[in-house]
């Protein structure tokens, strides 16, 4: 087996989340499609762009089914699929869920790269769906120019304790659980301005797996009334999402923010991608922020991949639900509350 050393990063044009299509492009397309009448038993579609579809199928399990893949965000095939694989997982955690098989989805270039090196990528996810007490169950794979990799993940949730998007209320905190900072600080990577060892501390964050409801005391589970995890359309656009979806507004601090200890010195180098702008445009319309600088504007619309949870929860628990998360999330962090709904879907101060 060859032990040849190729930089993934450096075969691809765009990596992790932030290869994403901008989402005002996506919903401009969704929009032109004609999808099937909904089943009664579909709980949650892709209508209000939430983490993972739920299908009730009776009245103590629903199914929750989700897909994510992208090219390299880092050098390592190991650790590119520890990622891809942590990725993958988190929609159904978003969704209050636990994860019970993954499928494999890959594109490889059999001609130039060598095989070691999508062996180590599935070995680094085989062992993130283990730590997660799911099964690898199979997948699908192509010959393709550039390397691709992801998982379609199936999971478990009781159908009374679904965290959508769409359930958050006046008075709730919110809670994010990972900094900020991947999209900033893998694009310096990209541009062999940093090693992989410079932000170590986001790739490991990007390799822990978002089972948060592991770490919530079982009596306070159910005061989690919605969440989405953060990924390729940043703070900015998943908040959004989440206040629209309950038709309610938010209120977020941005000196609460939790970031990498060089996040805000990579944004300030101008490690940037095209996402960054993508989602200033996306939510130019339906945020304010007035009161921020340039560099937490950059921070907000920062794409993340493998980003924390952003949990609404009810304000009389929110404290201990911090502290039982920092046991797993040592970044998470009470970052704002739910307002009734304004003329902005969400107020950064």
């Amino acid at each position: 087996m060859s032990s040849e050393k190729i930089a993934l990063t450096q075969t691809v044009q765009k990596g992790g989340c932030a290869a994403k299509v901008a989402a005002s492009e996506l919903r401009k397309i969704l929009q032109q499609v004609k999808f099937p009448v909904p089943h009664p038993n579909l709980l949650v579609d892709g209508g209000l762009f939430d983490d993972a579809a739920i299908y009730k199928v009776n009245d103590e399990i629903a199914l929750v089914q989700t897909l994510d893949f992208f090219t390299p965000i880092v050098d390592t095939p190991k650790l590119f699929g520890e990622i891809a694989a942590a990725n993958a997982l988190s929609d159904v955690y978003a969704m209050g869920g636990k994860p019970k098989t993954a499928m494999g989805i890959l594109a490889f270039p059999i001609a130039t790269m060598p095989e070691h090196v999508i062996v180590d990528v599935m070995q680094g996810a085989s062992d993130k769906i283990a730590e997660a007490d799911a099964n690898f169950v199979g997948g699908h794979s192509i010959d393709d120019d550039t390397l691709k990799f992801g998982l379609s993940v199936t999971g478990f949730v009781h159908p009374d304790h679904v965290w959508s998007n769409a359930k958050a209320k006046p008075g709730d905190h919110l809670i994010l659980t990972k900094a900020l900072g991947t999209g900033t600080m893998t694009a310096s990577l990209k541009r062999q301005e940093s090693t992989e060892e410079d932000i170590m501390e986001a790739l490991l964050s990007m390799a822990t797996v978002n089972n948060a409801i592991d770490f919530i005391p079982a009596n306070l589970v159910n005061e989690v009334r919605a969440a989405t995890d953060i990924t390729g359309f940043g703070l900015s656009g998943h908040s959004m999402q989440l206040a629209k979806a309950s038709q309610v507004s938010l209120r977020i601090h941005s000196q609460k923010l939790p970031r990498f200890a060089k996040t805000m010195h990579c944004l300030e180098k101008g490690f940037l991608t095209k996402a960054h702008r993508s989602n200033a445009q996306y939510t130019e319309d339906s945020i304010d922020v007035s009161k921020l600088d340039a560099l937490h504007k950059l921070l907000i619309h920062d794409p993340q991949t493998s980003g924390g949870l952003l949990l609404s929860v009810s304000p009389e628990v929110s404290g201990l639900m911090v502290q039982a998360l920092r046991a797993k999330f040592k970044s998470a962090e009470i970052i704002g509350e739910v307002i009734a709904r304004q003329d902005k879907a969400v107020i950064f101060n």
